[in-house]
Parts: C-alpha cells; sequence; structure tokens
C-alpha cells in the first residue's frame, strides 16, 4: 500500500463520479486512502496528479467472475447453447488441459491483467473446478497461486472457495484448509475469503450447510448462483421446488449471502429476496448472449435488493470488461422493466458490487474509502457532443479503457498499460500452459 501522500487536481477535469453525483473539489490521498482536507490545515503533497479532460470513478467491482475460464474462451460447443450442453463441454476442457496451480496462476494472471486494464479494481473469483482426484493441499495451492497473481499485478482479489458435485465433506475440508491458509494475508484488504456453492443444480443442501458453518465459523461472506434455465428445471424436477425456496430452507437467504443470475424470479421471489436482506449479482454479459435470460434489475432495486454488477467467466462471457458488461446491463434493461439510468448502473459496477462483498470502504471516493479509482480520458472524438461525460461513458466508445487506475494509492495502469507486469508475457504464459 502507497504510503505517500498526493493529491489529485481535478481542475479541469470533467468530473469525478463519487455517489452517483458530481463533486468538483480535488482529491487527497495519504497512506491508500482517501482523506478529507477541507477547513484544515493542508500540509503540501508529495505529488500532484492532472486528470484534465477527464472522468475519475472509484475503481470498478466484478463482483461475479469465473478466472479459470479466461483459459477457455469461444470454445466450439460453448456458444448459444443450453446450459446443460455448456456444463459438459467446458468440463471436458478442464478434464483436458488438468486443473492445478499452473493452470490457475497463468489464467489468473491474464484474467486479473484484463481486469485492471478495464479499470477493475477487485475481483471476486467464485472457483468452482478443482483437481479430479486432487488433495487438499493442491486445492490450497490453487488458491495461493490465483492470490499470487491477483497481488503481484496489485489487484484486489475475493478469493471463493466454490464446490460444482463436490463431496460436501471434501469441499468443506478444503475451504477450512484455504482459510486456515491464506486468512493471515487478507489483513491489509488486497484479499477476502469467501464460500460458495456453484447452485441447487449441483450442490446438496449438505454441502450449503457444511460450507455455510465455516462462513460462520470465520466470519466469511456466502456467495452462490440462482435461477437461471438450468438450475429452476433442475430443482424442480428434484426436490418439486424452485432455487429461492431450496435458498431460503437451506439457510442461504440472509444479508451475509449474494446471489448471482437471477435471470427467472417471479414478483414474490424478488420480495423474498429482499426481506432477507440479501444482495444480488447482474451479469448479462453471460446470461444475454447465451440466451439463459435477463435479470429484471429495475424489479430487483425497486424492492430494495442491493444489486452488483459481474461479469462471469471466460466460458460464457468471452470478457472480462466489466464496464462494457454495464452498457449491456443499461441497454438491455428496458427489455426486462424500467430502462436503468447509465449512472445507476454505473452505481450497480462500483458500490452496489462492494456491497454485497461487505466492503464499505470499496465503491467510492468519500474519506475513508480505498483509493482505488480509474482516470477515463473523455476528450477523444469517441465523446465529442457527449451532454453528460459520466453516463458517456456507458453509452459513447463501446469497450473503452481507462487511462490510469489506482488500487490503494499505488498506480497499477498508466498511460493504459500495465505497471507491475507485460502483458506479452502474461499472454505467453497462458498460451504455453494451454497451447492456444
Amino acid at each position: 500500500m502507497c504510503q505517500h501522500r498526493f493529491v489529485i487536481r481535478m481542475t479541469g477535469a470533467v468530473s469525478i463520479l463519487v455517489d452517483q453525483t458530481t463533486e468538483a473539489d480535488d482529491l487527497w490521498i495519504d497512506g491508500g486512502a482517501v482523506i478529507d482536507r477541507r477547513g484544515g490545515p493542508v500540509d503540501p503533497p508529495h505529488h500532484a496528479f492532472d486528470v484534465s479532460g477527464c472522468v475519475v470513478t472509484p475503481g470498478l467491482v466484478n463482483a461475479h467472475h469465473h478466472l479459470l475460464q479466461t483459459a477457455f474462451r469461444t470454445l466450439p460447443g460453448t456458444r448459444g447453447v443450453p446450459m446443460a450442453e455448456w456444463l459438459p463441454a467446458m468440463a471436458a476442457a478442464y478434464a483436458a488441459a488438468g486443473i492445478d496451480a499452473s493452470l490457475a496462476a497463468a489464467a489468473s494472471g491474464a484474467g486479473v491483467a484484463e481486469a485492471l486494464l478495464s479499470g477493475v479494481t477487485t475481483v471476486a473469483d467464485h472457483h468452482l473446478n478443482w483437481p479430479a482426484a486432487g488433495s487438499v493441499a493442491d486445492t490450497i495451492a490453487i488458491a495461493e497461486a490465483t492470490a499470487d497473481a491477483a497481488r503481484g499485478l496489485g489487484a484486489r482479489l475475493v478469493f471463493v472457495r466454490g464446490s460444482a458435485r463436490d463431496d460436501p465433506q471434501v469441499a468443506a475440508a478444503s475451504a477450512e484448509a484455504i482459510v486456515q491458509a491464506l486468512l493471515p494475508r487478507t489483513a491489509d484488504g488486497m484479499l477476502q475469503l469467501a464460500v460458495g456453492p456453484a447452485g441447487v443444480h449441483s450442490d446438496s443442501r449438505e454441502t450449503f450447510e457444511l460450507l455455510g458453518e465455516v462462513a460462520d465459523r470465520h466470519g466469511l461472506r456466502r456467495r452462490t448462483q440462482a435461477n437461471e434455465q438450468v438450475d429452476v428445471a433442475i430443482a424442480l424436477e428434484r426436490y418439486g421446488k424452485r432455487p429461492i425456496d431450496l435458498l431460503e430452507e437451506w439457510g442461504w437467504l440472509a444479508p451475509d449471502v449474494t446471489i448471482a443470475h437471477l435471470c427467472a424470479v417471479s414478483d414474490d421471489e424478488i420480495a423474498r429476496v429482499a426481506a432477507s436482506g440479501a444482495t444480488a449479482t447482474h451479469a448479462p454479459g453471460c446470461d444475454v448472449p447465451m440466451g439463459w435470460g435477463i435479470a429484471p434489475v429495475s424489479a430487483l432495486l425497486d424492492a430494495g435488493v442491493t444489486v452488483g454488477l459481474g461479469t462471469s467467466g471466460g466460458g460464457s462471457n468471452d470478457a472480462g470488461h466489466l464496464l462494457a458488461d454495464a452498457r449491456l446491463a443499461m441497454q438491455v434493461s428496458g427489455l426486462v422493466g424500467a430502462q436503468l439510468p447509465a449512472r445507476t448502473v454505473l452505481g450497480m459496477a462500483t458500490a452496489g458490487s462492494a456491497a454485497g462483498l461487505g466492503r464499505p470502504e470499496l465503491g467510492h471516493l468519500r474519506t475513508g474509502a480505498a483509493a482505488d479509482l480509474c482516470v477515463w480520458d473523455v476528450s477523444g472524438v469517441a465523446d465529442a457532443g457527449v451532454a453528460d461525460p459520466v453516463a458517456g461513458l456507458l453509452w459513447a466508445s463501446p469497450g473503452r479503457r481507462p487511462r490510469d487506475v489506482m488500487v490503494g494509492g499505488e498506480w497499477v495502469v498508466r498511460d493504459y498499460t500495465l505497471v507491475r507486469d507485460d502483458e506479452r508475457e502474461l499472454v505467453e504464459a497462458l498460451r504455453q500452459r494451454v497451447g492456444r
């Protein structure tokens, strides 16, 4: 974490997004956090940075990713197919590659680098796939490799020990071991641990309960997926109930739980999620192109559900570009409810996602916030004629990337380039590992 005191001079900047409002004051940062220097003595900064012609936002928070899938994009048989066909196609690809710490390191390195270069400063990695005959030590090595990749690049990581058809006792023992091994690394806020079964379509009540016990022992967040096409059908066939019914029965509708996707939810289910205090994660870049549905985000927000934004993984969303998915979320929202304003969706990609992770210091730039931010140059032709430059971040220039990115008071991207690693070397490491 950076211990320097410096100021980002907002004079000449177009705007700064703070809780979806415009703030013109300079942004003071000391010790990796935002500080308030108004109305008191101002020590001279060690550095001053000019952001003229730019929009400054909090760092984006990708609340739902599967970093391993960065190694498995655009595979034949995985595009536009029912989830019942997609799952075995992906499983075959994992088996052919062989899941181990080296694959996790290469895939996470590329995936986290992509995230930083697109403005994401925190990635929640719901890791679901493990070696078929692996030991607990192997799962610890995968978690450590993922955490090391993120820390090496300067990004925050939320590592979610997930499960997809794992033996419940094995999954719980692995989760406990990962927590014991990695918990000492979480003190600086760069790493967070969580648990999360893939969903009721793949994991039993016992898995949910045992992973919940690990979470309870260590004060971890819980995360799962629900109400895409496959799990609704399987839940009805297997249990005669819908996924939200089962999550409620199994103790997984609660304030510490975040549910990803929620494409096919009724008004009653939305009300029950809201009443429980559980949060949601929208993943349109996965669900829309695959034909798996569109979450009714406006209805969720109207009911009082906090909604974050995630990309999901490269096996269904071939990009880890959260701002592009925010644009998509805004564009398709009117198909299933009221059209979402750009600033609302940006709020989902920042404060909404952070709330679901239980991280009040992330997703905003008020006093006390972590100094995670993005500087977006909006002075070029792609933004010519834009009336609201904050809304223009989504409406204009599809695929835009930030000029500069800061995490914890340290620049990790400058002039569109990674500071701590070479992008080409990360690509080559993944190519060598998977042969593509």
